[in-house]
């Protein structure tokens, strides 16, 4: 049966939808049936406006007026019911809080959010907590680190469409799937005097977390979900971590990217290994030639004596509802429809973006795909989800400083304690 059917058929029963009271507040439910099918007379006029970045917006195979559109008009013929008019706009993901908060209540109806954002969302009442079938099927259609990652305060907020993490890049010719197992067997290996070992953006909050949860360290608790709890970024095991990394960036086989710089070593064939994501893909296919290009899970690294997994901060790209609109009870329809199975095999398809759909995960396609594959491994074995908790604003500055200070040389094993203590008070500041 196409996702088309299957979510009108789930519509002929009850969906429950939030309705923010106000910042800060968790939502409250409602009940809201579905509308009965009728003749075209009897339709009820509905008006949606729906946001989405401009590739989706832009001619793909298929769909001139992009995927967006083709979607969307694939959801107003499977609901006979509904007479829908569309109005677009463009809005990237990663800018859908900032535009929102400019005013909530004129915003779209339907958007696409990464899943950090959902406790600023919630805060300025601009998300509506989604419930019954809906929640149901995003349940049952992606793994549990997918979901994880759309919950806040144990309701859920968005319909996932795709994973985000990061993951590592090789040359085929310079490492064996062995050898890229282990980080330092990688450092030790010598690829030539003239050839830079590994390559990352260590100095950047997104990647150097990854270092603190190979040495054992933890972040709002073991699951990421208790601000209480705190960071303990600066025990000893903190110190072990520190120690690695200024190590690690004094290594002249190592290098900071900068730039796309590691893509521009990768083309002249003097890099062995990346850390980055699915972004880089088909810069890095082009500039290694596709069968040297590897792709794989995060490597271990030795942290004080001992191997520990480097782990990625791993989250997910979104749909979600405006609790304002006028036709929640649609909005949450097409909200889900955009991330339904249909819609996640078209986005695949047509703009290869990896579906967090467990039967298009499957598909014929996707089982091809080495970075599809990958990134769906590292989200659930070799990745940390990003803590969904308002607490996370006040991550990013301190770890960032932190790391540069690292790159910059001016931590040192002998200060590294008092500069995470510096660094841990500024992420857990009220």
């Amino acid at each position: 049966m196409k996702a088309t059917k299957l979510w009108a058929a789930a519509l002929a029963g009850t969906m429950v939808v939030g309705s923010l009271a106000g910042c800060g507040d968790k939502s409250t439910s409602s009940d809201a049936t579905a509308t009965p099918a009728g003749t075209d007379a009897g339709k009820k006029k509905v008006a949606l406006k729906v946001w989405g970045p401009q590739e989706d917006q832009a001619a793909v195979t298929g769909y001139k007026e992009g995927w967006l559109k083709g979607m969307c008009e694939k959801f107003n013929a499977a609901h006979p019911e509904w007479d829908i008019t569309f109005t677009y706009g463009v809005c990237a993901e990663g800018d859908a809080y900032k535009t929102i908060k400019n005013d909530v209540a004129t915003a779209a109806d339907v958007y696409m959010f990464p899943n950090d954002q959902i406790p600023d969302l919630v805060k300025i009442g601009a998300i509506a907590q989604l419930g019954g079938q809906t929640v149901e099927d995003i349940k049952a259609n992606n793994d549990e680190a997918i979901t994880t990652s759309v919950t806040y305060q144990d309701a859920v907020y968005g319909v996932p469409f795709t994973s985000n993490t990061w993951f590592m890049y090789y040359d085929k010719t310079k490492y064996s799937e062995d050898e890229v197992k282990s980080l330092d067997t990688m450092m030790a290996k010598d690829l030539g005097n003239d050839v830079v070992n590994v390559g990352m953006t260590i100095d950047n909050s997104w990647y150097a977390p990854s270092f603190f949860y190979a040495g054992g360290c933890t972040l709002f608790g073991e699951n990421g979900n208790d601000a209480s709890a705190g960071c303990d970024f600066n025990n000893d095991k903190g110190v072990e971590v520190a120690k690695y990394m200024i190590d690690l960036t004094k290594n002249k086989k190592f290098m900071l990217n900068k730039d796309s710089s590691c893509i521009a070593k990768f083309k002249q064939k003097k890099l062995g290994a990346y850390f980055s994501g699915s972004w880089d893909y088909t810069a890095i296919k082009d500039a290694l030639g596709e069968k040297n290009v590897g792709v794989a899970v995060l490597p271990t690294a030795k942290i004080g004596g001992t191997d520990g997994q480097i782990k990625s901060f791993a989250g997910s790209k979104a749909i979600g509802v405006n609790p304002n609109s006028k036709d929640t009870q649609v909005a949450v329809a097409l909200a889900a429809y955009l991330g339904s199975q249909e819609a996640q095999e078209t986005h695949y398809a047509t703009r290869g973006i990896i579906p967090t759909n467990k039967t298009v995960l499957q598909s014929e396609a996707v089982q091809k795909d080495p970075v599809a594959l990958v990134q769906q491994q590292v989200v659930n074995t070799t990745s940390v989800i990003q803590p969904v908790l308002s607490e996370m604003g006040n991550f990013w500055t301190p770890v960032e400083s932190f790391a540069k200070e690292v790159v910059q040389g001016t931590v040192t094993a002998d200060n590294a304690k008092s500069k995470l203590d510096s660094m841990v008070a500024g992420i857990t500041k009220k």
